[in-house]
């Protein structure tokens, strides 16, 4: 009877926390089944810093929707009404009442982040539009809001042409990593591709009222900006309308959130009020859809779900306006009796990558896909062929493991000209047209390189001594190479006793790892503490070369590697081997569900990343028979 509890409790409280329920009042018990009318099985907490935003709105009600769908579970939301104090004690309360799954929101991540880790220790939480620190949490799901103000400045730099031009930058809330990750994309591409000068960045909090206040004091002081890009559309409007109190013509506006309503982002950019915006889905029906998997408890669910965001201006904003729900294209036309799906695997350079390569096979054959890999053999040139022949062959889903980020526009191009949409498997690639590849399925490996150093500063906490550091990195320009490079340096850089000696540039093999380990024990002997390779496989050569040495591995120097492979695991059983890193090579039934949907008309996020742990000796001895790879 514990939701009919909840009831009579929200009955007297009232609106003085802003908690309401959906999904109906009336005789509901909570089983541990739901086949009678009216059983209640889950129970979800859904935690909002606010519900007086459009944007926040849209999501609120999307999940509305969305819980509709499933008559065994009801819905608590609470409105912290932009009070960060206030959203933390909303969600002791959705806790008190034994939600079964959280799903929040967040403006200040660095106060809500605490409380988010406390619950994920007790019930699954998903963090739902803007981010939170760290890696406590069971699913997000949101945009690369990075991206997004990259794409903001691109469109800026459009706007504004050859001449140098002044911005005025309206921030959402100080304390919110989308409006940090946003300002960051933004200035860094200002500063680096144009000669624009962001003259002044301001808190708008994502208020329409306090960005259009705040800019009418900015131009009564005489500021004349040529372009103001607000981190959402109801600033953006707010922008507008203090340009035109103050009688400014002719500055260029962009906002984004992308909403089609009264004020929404589309029919600001139709009206002509703002020049761009960028619809950034909420995420409020995915969130609820992988709720339930979550609660059934179906294997292989993500870590983070991140939404692709479109860009929209004058020249599009028709083809948005359209009622796109109603419609359900397929983005692959009926070509073949199966889905046809070319893969282009990298190589086979390593356990892990054996062992990806044996999970497409396998998936796809269970799903019914047809299924054409070829290997390339660590060649770039020749995976580009092999991409070229798929082409030829008319697939209807192209999908590839990069060898390195750079070099692949062309190809990408002559494939997208065939209306073959590109997946991309393991690895990202650079390119400046996002379009040029549909979908991310893998592995964040920026999070990786950060998890390796925080185990590394937590093991070193009692000393005070230099710690000396080699790093042997993978295949030179690869994503996993440079993101985990960029990630373990993020932790270490921020504390001087941890010294780098030296970066090796390997190719993720046992041989390249045994051959560097050798060259650098040559150099710098003994005076070594720890190795942090980039993959098992060097790490096992690593550690073969610390033993011809004299020395012991996993004692008199520490290694530390990404991957964890079984064959990782034994080294850490053995005591050989400290620390692993987990990259989930099982990508193949993600792979075929994105294939699939893109046969559905369904469009796929813009990067799926991939659940992963780590293992330390203790946990490596205890799960190593349940290790599938």
């Amino acid at each position: 009877m514990r939701l009919r509890k909840v009831l009579i409790k929200l009955t007297i409280l009232g609106t003085a926390v802003g908690l309401f329920i959906f999904g109906g009042f009336g005789e509901f018990t909570k089983s541990q089944t739901a086949n009678s009318r009216g059983q209640v099985k889950y129970l979800i907490g859904v935690s909002h810093p606010n519900l007086n935003g459009p944007w926040q709105i849209q999501m609120n009600q999307e999940i509305k929707n969305e819980i509709s769908h499933h008559k065994d579970t009801r819905v608590l939301f609470t409105d912290a009404a932009q009070n960060d104090e206030q959203q933390v004690q909303d969600i002791h309360t959705l806790m008190s009442y034994g939600i079964d799954l959280l799903i929040v929101s967040v403006d200040n991540a660095v106060k809500l982040t605490p409380v988010i880790t406390e619950v994920y220790k007790k019930i699954p939480v998903i963090v739902l539009g803007r981010g939170v620190k760290g890696y406590d949490y069971t699913l997000y799901i949101g945009s690369d809001n990075q991206l997004n103000g990259k794409m903001a400045a691109k469109e800026a730099i459009n706007l504004l042409g050859n001449k140098s031009g002044q911005i005025i930058e309206v921030k959402g809330n100080e304390e919110s990593l989308q409006a940090e990750e946003r300002s960051k994309g933004f200035h860094e591409t200002i500063q680096k591709e144009s000669n624009h000068t962001i003259i002044r960045s301001i808190n708008g909090n994502w208020l329409k009222d306090k960005a259009e206040d705040d800019l009418k004091t900015i131009l009564k002081s005489g500021e004349r900006p040529n372009l103001i890009y607000a981190h959402n559309d109801a600033m953006a409007l707010g922008a507008y309308n203090a340009l035109k109190q103050s009688r400014l013509e002719g500055v260029k506006i962009i906002g984004s959130d992308g909403l089609n309503e009264e004020n929404g982002g589309l029919q600001l950019v139709k009206k002509g009020l703002i020049d761009a915006t960028y619809i950034t889905p909420t995420g409020g029906t995915t969130a609820v859809q992988y709720a339930m998997d979550i609660l059934h408890k179906v294997p292989g669910l993500p870590k983070k779900i991140i939404l692709r965001d479109h860009e929209v201006t004058l020249s599009n904003v028709d083809f948005y306006l359209k009622d796109r729900e109603s419609e359900s294209i397929s983005i692959i036309q009926n070509k073949h009796k199966r889905l046809k799906l070319g893969f282009a695997q990298v190589g086979s350079e390593s356990e892990w990558r054996l062992a990806n390569t044996d999970s497409i096979i396998s998936a796809a054959k269970e799903a019914g896909i047809e299924l054409i890999l070829k290997n390339a053999d660590y060649n770039q040139q020749k995976q580009i062929e092999i991409i070229r022949d798929f082409i030829k062959q008319d697939v209807d889903v192209i999908a590839f493991s990069p060898k390195t980020e750079d070099g692949w526009e062309e190809v990408l191009k002559e494939a997208k000209n065939a209306g073959i949409p590109v997946i991309l498997s393991d690895r990202e690639i650079n390119v400046d047209d996002q379009t040029l590849w549909t979908s991310f399925i893998g592995s964040d490996f920026v999070e990786e390189g950060r998890r390796a150093g925080k185990w590394l500063v937590s093991e070193s906490e009692s000393t005070n001594k230099a710690v000396h550091i080699i790093e042997i990195e993978g295949t030179a320009n690869s994503a996993p190479a440079v993101d985990r490079k960029q990630g373990f340096n993020e932790i270490i850089q921020q504390n001087p006793k941890f010294q780098l000696l030296k970066s090796y540039s390997g190719d993720f093999t046992v041989g390249k790892g045994k051959k560097l380990m050798k060259e650098a024990l040559k150099t710098y002997g003994s005076k070594i503490d720890v190795v942090y390779a980039h993959n098992d496989d060097m790490a096992l050569g690593a550690i073969q070369a610390v033993e011809d040495y004299g020395l012991k591995p996993g004692v008199d120097i520490k290694i530390i590697s990404i991957d964890a492979t079984i064959k990782a695991f034994n080294s850490l059983r053995l005591a050989k081997m400290n620390f692993t890193v987990e990259c989930n090579p099982l990508l193949g039934p993600q792979l075929m569900k994105a294939v699939k949907d893109l046969k559905n008309g369904i469009e796929i996020p813009q990067r799926i990343i991939t659940a992963e742990e780590t293992f330390d000796q203790k946990q490596a001895k205890k799960e190593f028979n349940e290790r599938a790879y």
